[in-house]
């Protein structure tokens, strides 16, 4: 009779791999099953890390360049206006020119303050749908035949 080692036939059967389905329990065969599922389990966790940290170093770097882009538009807004200031100054004085440019950016920014505030009054804080399907699910975990 051949040699049983682990639940395995000898290599002498030919079966090295294969594992002998009489020598292993049920138990064995869950045990290995849920070992087998732990270790993909790490290992997909392991690579959604590795992933999320691999975006993260995108995102990091694509909000650098939009803070950067956003510093830019800053400064040509500013030497815009001072153009737009000095331009005025050859019909009037500097200090009517820089009051216009000033007054000009004050309704820029009231305009930008009174839309974003109402754009903000539509924001709800709460996430309605996923209250709405959280509520539903427990309805159905309380009566699975509905």
């Amino acid at each position: 009779m051949s040699e049983r080692i682990d639940g395995y036939a000898s290599p002498s059967e030919g079966y090295a791999t294969q594992p002998d389905p009489a020598a292993i329990s049920v138990g064995q065969l869950v045990g290995e099953a849920a070992s087998d599922l732990s270790k993909l389990m790490r290992l997909e966790l392991e690579l959604a890390k590795a992933e999320v940290k691999e975006e993260a170093k995108k995102a990091g770097k694509g909000a650098g360049l939009l803070g950067a882009a956003g510093l830019a538009g800053y400064f040509v807004l500013l030497f815009l206006s001072l153009t737009l200031m000095f331009a005025l100054d050859s019909f009037m004085p500097i200090g009517w020119a820089a009051l216009i440019v000033a007054v000009l950016w004050a309704i820029v920014g009231a305009i930008a303050f009174t839309r974003g505030r109402a754009q903000m009054k539509t924001v709800s804080p709460k996430p309605e749908q996923t209250i709405e399907t959280l509520k539903e699910d427990v309805e159905w975990a309380k009566h699975p035949t509905k």
